[in-house]
């Protein structure tokens, strides 16, 4: 698509703040208005659109994307998105182990433990931890309170957090790491322990690297967009 504007502003409205281009305002693709919660947010997503070359680049705009999936799909259907969000702790990546004694298990062990006692602990839940592969039912009491927390999240940082948890596998580690409880180079390294594993036996590949370069972007921006919708130190 070309660029078919010159001017990129954001605009305070009455339900946050707008996108506007050439002085109007944008739409989503579902023709909603493009207003996002916070100023930290619409200047994010400004920048986007203001970074464009003579040709208009959909995929150099995480933030105008994540926007327009909380504004289209998720604003409209909280409950929807909130179980599917939550489902991802009913097999978290982080209750499967291998066997006791393995040399991997030690290295989950390590790695995922402070994860899931953090949730443990924060929650006030209690997870079952499973060595193997056959799935385990977690508590309803866990699930139905990891259903709450995530439920009383707005549709924009449920925008962001459905990318980390479906990039882990883990509804747990993306609660960790939206709360801060763990930097992002420790969760990422968490969720990735088991592609880390093989490459320090087997070797690198190529193409493996250059899709965990690519979801290493997406959780990036994931996360950067959480941290825009819930940003306090500005104007909302």
């Amino acid at each position: 698509m070309k660029r078919f504007y010159k001017t990129v502003a954001t605009q305070a409205v009455a339900d946050g703040h707008a996108l506007l281009l050439d002085g109007r305002p944008v739409k989503t693709p579902m023709r909603q208005p493009l207003v996002v919660p916070t100023r930290a947010m619409a200047q994010a997503v400004a920048a986007e659109w203001e970074g464009q070359g003579e040709e208009i680049v959909i995929a150099s705009m995480p933030h105008t994307g994540f926007a327009n999936a909380a504004i289209d799909r998720i604003i409209p259907e909280p409950d929807r998105f909130v179980s599917d969000i939550v489902a991802y702790g009913e097999t978290d990546t982080l209750c499967y182990r291998a066997d006791p004694g393995e040399p991997l298990a030690e290295r989950q062990q390590r790695d995922w433990e402070p994860i899931l006692q953090w949730a443990e602990n924060r929650y006030d839940i209690r997870l079952v931890r499973v060595a193997g592969i056959i799935h385990q039912p977690q508590a309803q009491h866990s699930l139905s309170r990891l259903q709450s927390v995530v439920a009383a999240h707005d549709g924009f940082v449920l925008a962001g957090l459905t990318t980390i948890a479906s990039i882990g596998g883990s509804l747990l580690a993306a609660l960790a790491l939206l709360q801060e409880a763990f930097d992002s180079e420790t969760i990422w390294r968490a969720v990735c322990l088991e592609e880390l594993w093989q490459e320090e036996l087997w070797g690198a590949d190529f193409e493996a690297l250059e899709t965990r370069r690519l979801r290493r972007a997406a959780f990036d921006d994931a996360k950067r967009f959480c941290s825009l919708a819930q940003d306090t130190g500005g104007e909302r």
